[in-house]
């Protein structure tokens, strides 16, 4: 059967280009005509022609597939409608899963949902609740709206609850607490004179002034549930703005002066301001808010203006309400069936799909920018040939292929994104020419590791087919659903495949107009990445919306490259039978492959030969009397703390301890135990952290497990460790005193060497028993070096705190890279959050700070605004994960700080990612590890 042709042109002769090859962009599209049975019922009969009436073709037969011959969503509403005009009631499922005729006849019927009508009197001068059969109304929540509306009751047309859309964009404009409103929609049209401004405005009024949506206020405040308020009249406020006469650019200028933020519960959720332009010209500023218009709604309302603007209004069909759609939406589909349908589709989803690592779905919509791409010719043809032989539009196909890019951006094979669905197939007759919120975005899930290419696409459509049942249930309700914690996004991304309505483009509307065009459009949306593919009948266009770092015209390639490689796939598996598995299909070019694997890996860096202990004796050199470590409010010199380390290291080799010795060191945080940790190492051995509040048990074993030679400790501290075996060195005794104030001073012949080891730090094990972990030189020495450097410690004062576990490795970043920079360890024996908010208090700014996450909000608690503020330049986070909040939190009070999340097992030596954070920086819910 792959070898019938899906349709057949005849021709004069072939199209041929310069160098006398077929010019396969000349092709006529073919014209797909229908054949078949005949239709044997008055019903089938019907069905047929509709189906032809809105695919465009003179005749359709009985078992003509709707998708095959040209048919998409939109022509699929438009089919829905038609049907209802003639009394026939249509399942979407139906039409998608049967679309036939023949299979249609089945499955219609003539039942439909009735709603219930207006019951306030065009005359009232009082409203009451029985007057509101769409929403349950206190008589006191009434008053609350009637004193909130211009001119009192007699000014209300109706009251009824929100849409579904309606329902997440008000979600978000609270959320905002009046701030920036991602959903206040701004154009900006140039009139020719000021005369055509008022015909414009006037023309706009007259479409305000027939559609109730237009009309219509939302109103919460001390309301059960949101509603929305129709007013009788509601006029567009207009409001003139001068504008510097030097400005440079006046449109932008007056975008400014319009702002971003709109009052809800004002009537009409439309604005206008305007400026004199310098030619005599107009400029205005109209902003519509998302609550009363999608894209359906705003080809509508252009439409109604330019009817109006040429003479037409009187021939435009009677206005029909927007109460009609939400009744619709709320007594269509029980919401107990929606969480059904979407707990079995999300109910073991645990994480969201995140594409760059971006959670964040609570933006203002700044910050976005915008990627185009056009498909090439030759593979929308072979596209719309493959969607064809499926029986399905290319719809589907794309959002498979969107899938497969999201798997990869995401690093995820079960992936979950939101498709943008029209809301009118569902929302009852003259839908289609109704203004208003219809759409509705829901999310759709693809186990990309699972399916095949040709397997995918089919269980798309299905999925599809399913959802639009659901097509006017709230997100709260998929949201609900899920596996996913409250406030972990469903998804982070959407897809929204567009049909182009026959209508012209916003600047085609107004151009057709003498006097009037388009000069400004922007949209916005609170998600950090969204897809949409423009389908105009002919051509495809993908336009990619993201915030930064996302390169959005990447994205356009990663999605058009996978389109190839998916209709390729589906080619083969149509010819042979054989379905590659998605999972397979390539989304990354040759250059960006080389980018991910080589360039962005190549992170090599020649930091020199030299070991931390060479690094430490050099800056004894350069700078002997500065403050090298700070404890109990004593400062010791470099010089000091040198001497010191001699004398110890000479008494440990005296003991037996050398090259491939392990030194314990079971001491408080302070000087005693910073010379420890040199000491060892100038000894020729690696030392042991022990943290002193380990059990007995622990400690035995880290020591046994290690063969540590000795163990440096305190007089208090020794009556605590295990007992057994161990050899322990108080270093506070008086003998040890004697001892090592006689010691020679100078440095012992040692020798350390990379592959030597520096310390052995012991982790938790997945077993419950500790495993231990030997840091050789080589290693502590690159990650050393790179922090003095990456943190900014180089030639900087304010040094590090010592407050956490000698035994974790948080307290190597706090220790060696101060010293090797040149400043001070600030050690605390207290330790934890409560003696590093005592250091910040008595030490004021510090270079770096090492902490975990957990450590951030309670010293917010503990720290004035002051205090944090000014408590570090750069704070480096480690050890557990690091939300999103924490940072945001911490940035507020401490702006001028760098947050540093730094990852990496202890076997990579500390960290070996890392990911910065500045104040004013996007962040979501979860930060990511960043970079090598």
């Amino acid at each position: 059967s792959y070898m019938v042709p899906s349709a057949v042109v005849v021709l004069d002769v072939l199209p041929l280009t310069v160098n006398g090859k077929l010019d396969v962009k000349a092709l006529p599209a073919p014209e797909y005509v229908s054949g078949g049975r005949r239709p044997a019922t008055e019903r089938e009969e019907l069905l047929c022609g509709v189906f032809a009436q809105v695919l465009g073709l003179p005749e359709v037969g009985v078992d003509d597939d709707f998708f095959a011959l040209g048919g998409h969503s939109l022509l699929a509403v438009r089919l829905v409608e038609r049907l209802r005009e003639r009394g026939l009631s249509v399942s979407v499922r139906a039409l998608f899963e049967t679309p036939t005729p023949a299979g249609l006849a089945l499955a219609t019927s003539t039942a439909h949902n009735a709603v219930p009508e207006n019951l306030i009197p065009a005359d009232a001068t009082e409203i009451t609740p029985e007057m509101l059969p769409l929403v349950d109304l206190t008589t006191d929540e009434l008053a609350r709206i009637v004193t909130s509306v211009d001119g009192g009751a007699a000014n209300i047309a109706d009251i009824y609850p929100l849409a579904p859309l309606q329902e997440g964009l008000l979600f978000h404009h609270l959320l905002n607490e009046g701030g920036d409103d991602a959903y206040a929609l701004p154009t900006v049209i140039e009139f020719d004179s000021t005369e055509r401004f008022d015909s414009f405005l006037s023309a706009l009024q007259a479409v305000v002034d027939r559609h109730d949506i237009l009309r219509t206020a939302i109103m919460w405040e001390g309301l059960r549930e949101p509603v929305q308020v129709v007013r009788r009249h509601a006029a567009l406020p207009v409001t003139h703005v001068t504008l510097d006469a030097d400005t440079d650019d006046l449109v932008a200028a007056l975008v400014t002066a319009g702002g971003t933020t709109m009052d809800l519960s004002r009537a009409p959720l439309i604005t206008l301001h305007v400026t004199p332009t310098a030619d005599g010209k107009r400029l205005a500023l109209l902003r519509m808010h998302h609550m009363v218009q999608d894209h359906t709604a705003k080809e509508v309302l252009l439409h109604e203006v330019q009817a109006f603007l040429t003479g037409r209004g009187q021939d435009l069909p009677e206005p029909l309400p927007f109460r009609n759609f939400v009744a619709q939406a709320r007594t269509g589909v029980e919401e107990a069936a929606h969480e059904q349908y979407f707990a079995e589709l999300l109910g073991d989803v645990t994480e969201p799909t995140a594409a760059y690592g971006l959670v964040d779905v609570r933006g203002d919509g700044t910050g976005i920018t915008r990627g185009e791409r056009e498909f090439q010719p030759a593979l929308t043809t072979r596209l719309r040939d493959v969607a064809r032989r499926l029986g399905v539009s290319p719809a589907p196909v794309l959002h498979v292929a969107w899938a497969r890019v999201l798997a990869a951006l995401s690093g995820r094979e079960d992936v979950v994104f939101g498709t943008v669905l029209s809301g009118r197939m569902n929302a009852g007759t003259g839908s289609d020419r109704v203004p208003g919120p219809f759409m509705n975005t829901l999310p759709v899930r693809v186990r990309t590791g699972e399916l095949g290419a040709l397997e995918s696409i089919k269980a798309m459509r299905g999925q599809l087919a399913r959802l639009m049942e659901h097509e006017h249930a709230p997100l709260a309700v998929a949201q609900r659903a899920g596996g996913l914690p409250a406030d972990t996004p469903v998804f982070t991304s959407f897809f929204n495949y567009r049909h182009d309505t026959g209508h012209k483009a916003d600047g085609e509307h107004t151009a057709a107009i003498t006097g009037i065009r388009t000069v400004w459009t922007h949209d916005r949306t609170n998600y950090p990445l969204s897809v949409a593919v423009n389908d105009n009948g002919e051509t495809l266009t993908l336009v990619v919306d993201a915030i930064a770092p996302i390169a959005p015209h990447s994205v356009t390639e990663l999605v058009h490259r996978a389109a190839e490689h998916l209709v390729s796939a589906v080619e083969t598996a149509l010819s042979d039978g054989t379905d590659l598995p998605l999972a397979s299909l390539d989304v990354l070019g040759s250059d960006e492959r080389r980018r991910v694997l080589v360039e962005w890996n190549d992170t090599e860096t020649d930091l020199g030969s030299v070991l931390v202990p060479e690094l430490f004796a050099a800056q004894v050199a350069r700078t002997p009397d500065a403050v090298a470590v700070v404890a109990d409010g004593t400062g010791v010199s470099f010089a000091e703390l040198d001497t010191r380390v001699n004398r110890l290291a000479q008494y440990l080799i005296g003991q037996g301890v050398g090259a491939e010795s392990v030194v314990g060191v079971c001491l408080p945080r302070g000087v005693d135990a910073v010379v420890a940790f040199l000491a060892a190492w100038r000894a020729g051995a690696a030392y042991l952290p022990i943290d002193p509040e380990y059990p007995a048990e622990r400690i035995g074993f880290m020591l046994a497990d290690s063969g540590a030679v000795l163990t440096l400790t305190t007089e208090e501290i020794l009556d605590d460790l295990p007992a057994g075996r161990n050899r322990f060195v108080a270093l506070d005794s008086a003998l040890m005193r004697m001892q090592l104030s006689s010691a020679p001073t100078d440095a012992p012949a040692t020798d350390n060497n990379p592959q030597s080891v520096a310390y052995v730090i012991y982790t938790s094990g997945s077993t419950g028993r500790p495993k231990g972990v030997a840091v050789t030189h080589g290693g502590l020495a690159n990650y050393v070096t790179w922090a003095v450097d990456a943190y900014g410690m180089n030639n900087t004062d304010g040094g590090a705190p010592l407050h956490s576990s000698l035994a974790f490795d948080l307290t190597v970043t706090s220790v060696l890279v101060p010293l090797v920079a040149g400043s001070a360890v600030v050690a605390d024996e207290q330790g934890g959050a409560e003696g590093l908010a005592g250091l910040v208090k008595a030490s004021g700014t510090f270079g770096l700070v090492k902490a975990v996450p957990a450590h951030l909000p309670l010293l917010s608690e503990m720290l004035t605004t002051e205090q944090a503020a000014a408590s570090a330049r750069t704070w480096v986070v480690g050890g557990e994960a690091l939300s999103g909040t924490v940072v945001r939190d911490w940035l507020v009070r401490a702006p001028q700080s760098v947050i540093v999340n730094e990852y990496g097992p202890t076997e990579t030596v500390v960290g070996c990612c890392v990911y910065e954070i500045s104040a004013g920086q996007s962040v979501g819910d979860t930060v990511p590890i960043g970079r090598p």
